[in-house]
């Protein structure tokens, strides 16, 4: 069995078994009673260290029921050389909780059908730490559930991936849940990125970058979220956002209209100020509703 060994255990996050669970259970224990206006079917996340994000995310997290059997994982790509959705097809991604296995039956029903759409590539996966980070948080909210990790290139073809996976879904009939992995504007001279200069007017800059960004997500707008992240550099996971809004429009099919829901945003240095804002992320937890 094909095993991904973890990437930034001991780095984003705790590398070993007691201090996942110990921080995981405390992110979730912080986020408020959910105030969710229908089911789940994906949503939004941050990835950076969780010192930072793992707040945010624990948002989203907290707030999935039932419990999914599939947890379809769309990366941000940091790397060169991923030029289409590329799923990792089978085996396990190991972290300090374990194994978390493939749903491979999944993947070859999203590749068998998908024209192209997605191809399978371990290597897309190859040191990346978007997805990496989100699944501590799946062994312990959902133990028995299994993954589909897919990098999304912030490209159009990223909305036919999520349509195929939607379709692969309603064929196997699985109980799934589609999330993104996702940061938000990157601000600072360190990201060659400070157009308000440095200090609260530079945060408040930000922050409105990012509400951009967030309001088409919110109104399920694939094809804005890729052409307002392009255009205002508010996304490094723009194509993981859009593929999981296709799925979630798509997998609502019967279930009516859908919407999405903010559940949380918030910026790095919001989280652990240092000095007047300066070099800072932005980071959000969405939910995709029915």
């Amino acid at each position: 069995m094909s095993i991904r060994k973890p990437a930034v255990a001991g780095m984003f996050y705790p590398g070993d078994a007691a201090s996942c669970r110990r921080e995981v259970a405390h992110y979730l224990e912080q986020v408020p009673a959910s105030q969710i206006s229908g089911p789940i079917l994906g949503g939004v996340v941050p990835h950076a260290g969780w010192s930072y994000s793992g707040a945010t995310a624990a948002h989203l997290y907290a707030a999935i029921d039932p419990a999914p059997e599939t947890v379809v994982l769309l990366g941000a790509v940091h790397r060169w050389g991923v030029d289409a959705p590329a799923l990792y097809p089978e085996g396990a991604w190991r972290t300090p909780l374990g194994d978390c296995l493939i749903d491979s039956e999944f993947a070859e029903t999203v590749l068998g059908q998908a024209n192209g759409a997605v191809v399978a590539s371990r290597e897309a996966h190859a040191g990346e730490h978007a997805i990496e980070v989100q699944i501590p948080f799946i062994q312990y909210r959902f133990p028995q559930a299994r993954i589909l990790p897919v990098a999304v290139p912030p490209t159009r073809p990223a909305i036919a991936a999520g349509e195929q996976i939607a379709e692969a879904i309603r064929s196997l009939n699985r109980r799934a849940v589609v999330i993104a992995s996702s940061d938000l504007t990157h601000y600072g001279p360190r990201y060659g990125m400070a157009p308000a200069g440095l200090g609260e007017k530079a945060l408040a800059w930000a922050q409105a970058n990012d509400q951009r960004l967030i309001d088409q997500a919110v109104a399920l707008h694939a094809a804005e979220v890729l052409r307002v992240a392009a255009e205002n550099h508010s996304a490094c996971g723009a194509g993981a956002i859009a593929a999981a809004i296709a799925a979630a429009i798509a997998c609502a099919g019967k279930l009516g209209a859908t919407h999405g829901q903010l559940l949380h945003h918030t910026t790095s240095h919001e989280v652990l100020p240092m000095g007047q804002p300066s070099d800072f992320v932005g980071y959000a937890a969405i939910a995709f509703l029915a």
